[in-house]
């Protein structure tokens, strides 16, 4: 189904179309006409589904829906509404009509940007963000003034509100993008806090890839008869993205496996992922002494600095972008080609995000796991979390020389159990100290 067949405001659907969008996803389908109806939203599908038109583009019909009111009024009772009469007039400040809450910057930007591009043709459409990490001037300012959609993260939206400058008294729909994710990072308390400010009569829409445990209880709280919508789940096929497992004898071994990769033919762009901060670091230094056009991401930069290492990326001055989980939600350029997994992730649903940074758009993907024997823990969980074998593949030449891990028994279906056990508890892996490098213990501001 085309986006024209879901009743939105043509100055929306031009805009979509000059996005280069002309077919709408299963979750746009479901959710856009459900949201326009007024209802509230739990809704659950994978990365690169199109989740963020699912609300932005809702969002904007009832920005729309504002100005034409205000038009109608004014042409009504001219002298009520000053001299501009049959031109656009636009409400006092008094705060906005959207709030949009996001786990991370990356992600606010990345909705910011989709706010943008969608609402093109919308009649002084202000967005703003506000975010931890950067100056308070400029999103003061911006609080200031009419204010359309407000896009932002827990804790600097709290400074906020606590000052006094954000005013949430007119919010008409509330989205909470990743749920889960900012549960996870301790914002249950600040999100009640902000929810409780905005008026009873709102419209909720949440996003989140689970509803099991807090999240679902938050729901709960925060709700109102919602409709669930639940396109995909974690043990979807990822038919856009061919999935690789490396054994690496050591750590020695792995960095060749991952030299080798980067220097193939079809390599467009690479996001290499790691485990931490320091490791990050380490490895883009040890790439861009190899010649590479690389920088690393994570939650210790500065903000100044992370938006200009993703407009590197995003206009292919960077081919390799080394990072921290931080990136594996909210990142959504079409041209990486290759995500590797350098370090394994701390949690098993952070692989399918990490891997969800290739293949986007109709494009297809690689995603290459680089493990140790130490290891083969994470990899049995991940496996057993998205119910797919990871396929074990060599490089010719950097054969593992250690025999490969044992076999393990093949998924079951969500809520089975496999046929044989996976073998052995894992025992905790440290993080690597590369010999000769010293490391600073300053990671940063601490990223809200």
């Amino acid at each position: 189904m085309s986006f024209e067949d879901l009743s939105l405001h043509t100055n929306l659907t031009r805009a979509v179309a000059d996005a280069g969008y002309t077919q709408a996803t299963e979750v746009q389908l479901r959710a856009i006409p459900a949201a326009m109806g007024g209802a509230d939203l739990m809704v659950s599908s994978s990365t690169g589904s199109g989740k963020t038109a699912s609300f932005v583009l809702p969002a904007l019909m009832r920005v729309l829906a504002s100005r034409e009111a205000q038009r109608a009024a004014s042409a009504k009772d001219p002298k009520e509404h000053g001299s501009n009469f049959g031109r656009q007039v636009r409400p006092a400040a008094s705060g906005p009509r959207v709030l949009v809450l996001t786990p991370t910057r990356e992600l606010a930007m990345q909705v910011a940007k989709a706010t943008v591009d969608y609402g093109r043709h919308v009649p002084n459409l202000r967005v703003a963000t506000v975010v931890g990490g950067v100056p308070y001037g400029a999103q003061l300012k911006a609080l200031r003034g009419p204010l359309d959609v407000l896009i932002a993260t827990p804790g600097r939206l709290i400074d906020h509100m606590e000052s006094g400058k954000a005013l949430l008294g007119n919010i008409e729909i509330l989205v909470l993008d990743e749920a889960d994710r900012m549960l996870d990072m301790g914002f249950i308390e600040p999100i009640q806090h902000i929810a409780a400010a905005t008026p009873a009569t709102r419209q909720t829409l949440m996003f989140s890839a689970t509803f099991a445990g807090f999240v679902g209880r938050l729901a709960e709280q925060l709700l109102r008869d919602p409709q669930r919508i639940d396109i995909s789940s974690h043990t979807e096929a990822h038919a856009d993205i061919e999935q690789r497992l490396h054994w690496a004898d050591d750590f020695a071994h792995k960095n060749a496996l991952l030299d080798s990769i980067l220097t193939e033919r079809d390599m467009e762009q690479a996001v290499v992922f790691t485990s931490t901060q320091r490791d990050a670091d380490w490895l883009a230094d040890r790439l861009a002494d190899m010649g590479h056009h690389v920088a690393s991401l994570h939650g210790g930069h500065p903000q100044g600095r992370r938006t200009r290492v993703l407009q590197g990326l995003r206009s292919k001055q960077l081919k390799i972008l080394v990072a921290t989980d931080v990136a594996a939600r909210g990142l959504d350029v079409p041209s990486i080609s290759h995500v590797i997994n350098f370090g394994l992730p701390m949690k098993e649903e952070d692989y399918v995000h990490r891997i969800g940074r290739t293949g986007r758009a109709g494009r297809a993907g690689l995603a290459v796991t680089l493990a140790e024997r130490r290891d083969t823990g994470m990899i049995q969980r991940i496996q057993r979390y998205t119910t797919q074998r990871i396929p074990a593949a060599t490089i010719v030449g950097l054969e593992p020389k250690r025999v490969e891990p044992k076999p393990m028994a093949r998924p079951a279906a969500p809520g089975g159990r496999p046929s044989k056990p996976f073998g052995p508890r894992p025992f905790g892996a440290k993080p690597f100290k590369p010999a000769g490098k010293t490391f600073s213990k300053k990671t940063g501001p601490r990223v809200v």
